[in-house]
């Protein structure tokens, strides 16, 4: 047989799409081609294939070879593809059965020795090759655990080549010295979250109770207060309060931590919603996803179905803070490169914390701070409207005072709070049954604001006022109502009422003026 084929899956930001690997064998000088658009890595791996099958004892013929990847109007990126062609290669020598190959979805980076090595995007590659019907795939060994997370696969792990041939001619495989990068299958993962006590947070009842309502609804918070006050700490037991991720949504999470080679060898399902905490010094392309060729993603999708927090917020290049306005709308990142376009999901809650001067020394009542009101004006105002209107709750925190370090008074631990935030989830999971959403937050304003879910008028009195005025915005309006029903959902009431609506409005009108 001239022409072999198997198959392989490109990505194309988080959607992969299967490929034909097809090679063909003839007659004339010795070459090796690649078409197909390959990227760089991939038209190098003519090199590495050619290697790799020299020292498995598989050597390829001294003829022309050339491989086409289909579809070709595709782009084809990565190292993923090596695998696949040197199997495809090989059943064109007719060194491999044809019907071994056929059907199979081969994935995996060849070293020139022979060993298959891992690479990132198995878990979304496979998930695409199930969505088309195929259910048998070949990875490296390191990749296994990875694979598996996928329902109705038949995953084989490949340590090497020559033991991947051995198994299609049915030889018995090769005796093979153990690598030391092959990780053994992961236990069950520490949870960071129990180490992070709620109760360890002095004072703040207001802050708390802002914390408590943005893990119950999904809301984005911000935290403005001097250095001190306990603002990461806060921001940083946020995620202990969440419950865990149900299997769709932990399947989604892991697929993006995969693709951006950010799972732990081995790993099984990210289980807890992620904290992503990037410096103020991160490029627009760390946190939104970017870079040459391929967009990869950013901490904004590594953020998906969890938390990203944004410390010291004022910092961040103004670019960084708009580019998230659109996934704080649309929960996902579209970004456009010359070579095409990636979707990202972004599905993220935003918690930002700033101090409320460029000194940070400024207390409630602004002792010893050495700062114009001018320079604190602009420093924030490095957070733009448009941002800040997306934020559901904005809370002043206030300085640790003497007293309240000295008082003996306990504080509500992660756990007990955890509970409460974990009633009022089942209590929108109920509300909103037959709908895609599940939390508030994520509820469109309209639905709110019709039938059955209009509030009467003697409830929403204050924000049709805001309206009225306008100091609070159709968006802003919207908000409230969310976080109006996320504080009814807590107090184990069916509807909200105009104390619901007060305080939600209270807990973001004034640092929305101040900013």
């Amino acid at each position: 047989m001239a022409l072999g084929r198997t198959t392989c899956v490109t990505l194309s930001g988080i959607d992969g799409h299967v490929v034909d690997v097809e090679a063909d064998v003839t007659g004339g000088l010795p070459g090796f081609t690649i078409t197909g658009l390959p990227d760089t890595s991939l038209g190098e791996a003519r090199d590495r294939v050619r290697a790799a099958c020299n020292n498995s004892g598989v050597a390829l013929p001294a003829r022309r070879v050339t491989v086409n990847l289909s579809p070709a109007s595709l782009p084809k990126t990565g190292t993923a593809f090596d695998v696949a062609i040197a199997v495809a290669v090989l059943v064109a020598g007719e060194v491999v059965p044809e019907r071994a190959a056929r059907g199979v979805v081969h994935l995996g980076e060849l070293g020139l020795d022979g060993r298959v090595r891992a690479v990132r995007g198995v878990l979304p590659a496979v998930l695409a090759a199930a969505r088309v019907g195929i259910d048998r795939v070949v990875v490296p060994l390191a990749n296994v655990a990875e694979a598996s997370l996928v329902p109705g696969v038949e995953v084989h792990g490949a340590r090497s080549l020559a033991g991947l041939v051995a198994a299609y001619r049915g030889e018995p495989e090769p005796v093979e010295p153990q690598d030391d990068d092959v990780p053994q299958p992961a236990g069950e993962a520490d949870d960071d979250d129990a180490a992070l006590d709620l109760a360890d947070v002095v004072g703040q009842i207001d802050a708390r109770l802002s914390l408590e309502v943005a893990a119950a609804g999904a809301h984005h918070l911000f935290l403005l207060g001097p250095p001190g006050a306990g603002k990461t700490m806060l921001a940083a037991r946020l995620p202990g309060l969440l419950p865990d991720l149900d299997p769709a949504s932990a399947l989604e999470v892991t697929a993006v931590h995969s693709l951006a080679g950010a799972l732990a060898p081995g790993a099984g399902l990210v289980r807890r919603p992620p904290f992503v905490d990037p410096h103020h010094t991160a490029s627009p392309a760390a946190i939104v996803g970017g870079g040459a060729g391929v967009p990869r993603p950013g901490a904004a999708s590594l953020a998906h179905r969890g938390v990203l927090f944004l410390d010291e917020a004022p910092e961040f290049d103004t670019r960084v803070l708009d580019a998230l306005r659109q996934p704080l709308e649309d929960g996902e990142l579209v970004i456009h490169r010359a070579a095409g376009h990636a979707r990202y999901p972004a599905r993220f809650q935003l918690v930002m914390a700033a101090n409320p001067c460029p000194c940070g020394r400024a207390s409630g009542k602004g002792a010893d701070c050495t700062c114009t009101p001018i320079a604190r004006r602009r420093y924030l105002h490095r957070l733009s409207g448009p941002l800040l209107d997306r934020v559901d709750l904005q809370v002043q925190v206030l300085p640790i005072t003497r007293a309240t370090l000295a008082s003996r008074d306990s504080q509500e631990s992660t756990a007990e709070v955890a509970g409460r935030v974990a009633r009022a989830r089942a209590a929108q999971a109920a509300r909103w049954r037959g709908t895609s959403w599940r939390v508030n937050a994520h509820v469109p304003g309209h639905e709110l604001r019709r039938n059955p879910w209009r509030l009467p008028a003697s409830a929403t009195v204050r924000i049709d006022q805001g309206i009225e005025r306008g100091t609070l915005t159709v968006r802003g309006y919207d908000r409230v109502l969310r976080v109006a029903w996320t504080l009814a959902d807590l107090a184990g009431l069916e509807r909200p009422g105009e104390p619901e609506v007060a305080r939600a409005f209270s807990l973001r009108e004034h640092l929305v003026a101040a900013a």
